[in-house]
């Protein structure tokens, strides 16, 4: 049983920007591991017991496939339901493209107002600004000021210099004032906002775990618009083959994982960008300078968690091969794969941690030359699209 990573999509619009997104989705779908039925159907196979079933539904803006081993079909749809209905929750909890969501509320309250957050919602916005002071300034999703200037949900500008130090200025998580003991939260700049970009979908996978874990599932696996979540394993086999694409070129691969009890993200910049004079920019942003990240290869992370491997990804893609290698090597609990533009094709670096996930790891030096040729040596994947 082998699959496919797709990297990471951030979630976006669902009515205005879809257009934006049919050809991916539709490549995509072409891709599916065997099981898969189209968009918003399900299927149930038998081929040995247990059950193996299977469905997909778009959610946060992208395509949630699942796929899980049960006793019967029953059990099967109403544990694959629970973990939908987990993500449609984290969802209305964390969108900022609704207006309805509990973060846009808190996006929209008025500077010096108190605003209270579910106990849910304060814990989790704790994991995250842990995570950002962990990361140096590096990961930092309260970028609001910087994603409008740069119109990253529209077609797209290039501000002036001194705009981007404005934004700078104006963005950065030390804009909210967190009241630890009674949950709330007061939002002290009149610019400044939240996006869940770089996290919302390790909360949902996270919590679709939670649910299928509830429903009995021990085998199970979830790939979320790139980001994949592994639980178990195949029926009869030890672990998920999974595929990394390459960074530049969405239909081949250059490496293999082998995941169980387990997420991975993927992130890079070549797939979602704005076109402003002739210049393509990346929609991933580093919060130190309020440039977009330059598009240098791909960082892939393994973690047991979702969520720290959603943040960790794109955190190392802002630190870049050189100083995210470094920052990583000292990660026993994150497994680290960069994927780097070299001079003559690109160049593979990971961390002591990515080695029991990485499979076949004397075929991805071969991998890399073949593709300086054209070729490709494991096998065809599809890559990226991000949004803020």
């Amino acid at each position: 049983m082998r699959t496919v990573l797709n990297l990471k999509q951030q979630p976006r619009q669902e009515d205005s920007l879809r257009s934006l997104y049919l050809p991916a989705l539709s490549l995509a779908l072409t891709l599916l591991p065997a099981g898969f039925a189209p968009a918003h159907a399900a299927v149930a196979i038998q081929h040995t017991a247990p059950l193996e079933v299977a469905r997909e539904a778009y959610l946060m803006g992208t395509i949630l496939q699942v796929k899980v081993w049960a006793r019967d079909a029953e059990a099967g749809f109403g544990a694959i339901e629970a973990a939908l209905g987990e993500v449609r929750r984290i969802d209305e909890m964390l969108s900022s493209w609704r207006a309805d969501s509990e973060l846009s509320r808190l996006n929209a309250a008025i500077p010096g107002a108190t605003v209270e957050l579910s106990a849910e919602l304060f814990a989790l916005l704790g994991e995250v600004r842990a995570w950002a002071e962990a990361s140096g300034g590096a990961f930092d999703p309260a970028l609001g000021p910087l994603i409008d200037i740069w119109d990253l949900r529209g077609p797209g500008r290039r501000p002036s210099q001194s705009e981007i130090a404005r934004a700078v200025a104006a963005s950065g998580l030390d804009g909210f004032e967190f009241d630890e003991s009674l949950e709330r939260v007061v939002r002290l700049r009149p610019d400044v906002w939240l996006t869940a970009g770089g996290f919302g979908k390790g909360v949902a996978l996270r919590a679709a775990r939670a649910a299928l874990k509830e429903a009995g599932i021990s085998s199970a696996f979830l790939d979320f618009g790139g980001q994949i979540l592994a639980i178990g394993a195949p029926e009869g086999q030890a672990s998920w083959a999974v595929g990394v694409a390459h960074p530049g070129q969405r239909q081949r691969c250059v490496a293999e994982l082998r995941l169980s009890q387990s997420s991975a993200a993927t992130s890079a910049a070549s797939e979602r960008f704005i076109e402003v004079g002739g210049t393509r920019f990346g929609h991933l942003l580093d919060p130190r300078t309020g440039w977009p990240v330059p598009a240098w290869g791909s960082v892939t992370v393994v973690a047991e968690d979702p969520l720290l491997a959603d943040m960790a990804s794109t955190t190392l893609f802002v630190l870049g091969p050189e100083v995210g290698l470094r920052w990583a090597e000292a990660r026993a609990d994150l497994g680290v794969l960069f994927i780097e533009y070299g001079g003559d094709g690109l160049v593979a670096n990971w961390n002591g941690a990515m080695r029991p996930w990485l499979s076949r790891s004397e075929l991805l030096a071969a991998s890399l030359r073949d593709n300086r040729e054209g070729r490709d040596s494991i096998r065809t994947c599809v890559t990226e699209q991000h949004m803020p």
